[in-house]
């Protein structure tokens, strides 16, 4: 903060509206600093505070419109990507939508204060096809909250704005330490599980050419990816068949006993067709896993298809 303020000081609002943009658009430069020492300019009249709080909201909410179009553009792929890492990705994403689709407008209020909230609430209302105007008047609310609620304590505590961004500071090192520990830990705990699954219980892999080759043979493959089919233009490897990973019992009950199935996936080390592979031998069936999974199979060049209407699942979505 001791640097920050004299950084605001030189280069003023070119400098403010670069840093809340960067982090609107999910960039770790944290915003909050730079309102403080907006407001502590603003009182010793170095900047004009009106024009402080034009241009922070100007730059937020550009990086707000940026995500909510891109998640317009994707879909329910970006939420999909996020829920991988939660121990139920199925549930994770139903949920989610579920969630914000309840609460979309307050969660855009308070956004702003919720690190990582903040960067994903504004795709999340697009890939939920949230109207633009509704999402732009609660998005505008959430961000003239938070601006006006940094740029005043600046404003108001300038002489001792340097103490109040350094335990800010702080406590967002010791917060973000917590999340990359947690994170870390959980990934490694995936990674390690996948690491003595196949060392125990090694099962048969296959290549895409050799799966390729067998496209002709009376065989099953599916298609086991941790998040399922919610957007319509989803693909898949041609002819497979969507089994979900977290509904085995019913999937199992309907596979036929007679056919070799091979499973794919997009996760690393094919970690759920690994375990999907084990449930189903298991149960008496010959799975074995395609190596690389989905991404493999492009790489390969062989063939994709769209992904039916029918196995499309729908969620909520904003009329």
């Amino acid at each position: 903060m001791d640097s920050l303020l004299p950084l605001i000081t030189q280069y003023g609002y070119p400098l403010l509206a670069l840093v809340v943009f960067l982090e609107a658009i999910g960039l770790p430069v944290p915003a909050a600093p730079a309102l403080l020492a907006a407001g502590a300019a603003a009182a010793k009249g170095i900047l004009d505070p009106w024009q402080c709080l034009g241009v922070a909201l100007a730059a937020m909410l550009c990086g707000d419109v940026l995500l909510f179009l891109l998640g317009r553009w994707t879909g329910w792929w970006l939420l999909g990507i996020l829920c991988r890492v939660s121990i139920n990705p199925e549930a994770c994403i139903y949920s989610s939508a579920a969630q914000f689709y309840k609460r979309g407008r307050v969660a855009l209020l308070i956004a702003k204060f919720l690190p990582g909230l903040n960067t994903m609430a504004p795709p999340i209302a697009g890939s939920m096809n949230m109207h633009p105007l509704v999402f732009l008047r609660y998005d505008l609310g959430g961000a003239l909250l938070y601006v006006l609620v940094y740029g005043l304590v600046g404003f108001s505590f300038s002489g001792a704005i340097g103490a109040i961004a350094e335990w800010l500071g702080t406590l967002g090192r010791a917060l973000g330490f917590i999340v990359a520990l947690v994170f870390g830990s959980y990934i490694a705990w995936r990674v390690w599980r996948g690491y003595r699954a196949r060392k125990l219980d090694p099962i048969e892999r296959v290549s895409a050419a050799e799966l390729a080759a067998m496209m002709n043979e009376d065989i099953l493959i599916a298609d086991v990816r941790s998040h399922g089919y919610y957007d319509e233009r989803a693909e898949r490897i041609q002819g497979s068949i969507r089994i979900e990973p977290n509904r085995l019992p019913e999937a199992i009950a309907a596979l036929p006993t007679d056919k070799r199935v091979y499973l794919y996936c997009s996760c690393q080390s094919e970690a759920t067709s690994q375990r999907v592979a084990e449930i189903l031998r298991e149960a008496g069936l010959e799975a074995r896993v395609l190596q690389g999974g989905l991404s493999g199979w492009k790489k390969g060049g062989h063939p994709m298809e769209r992904v039916p209407a029918e196995d499309v699942v729908h969620l909520p979505k904003f009329a």
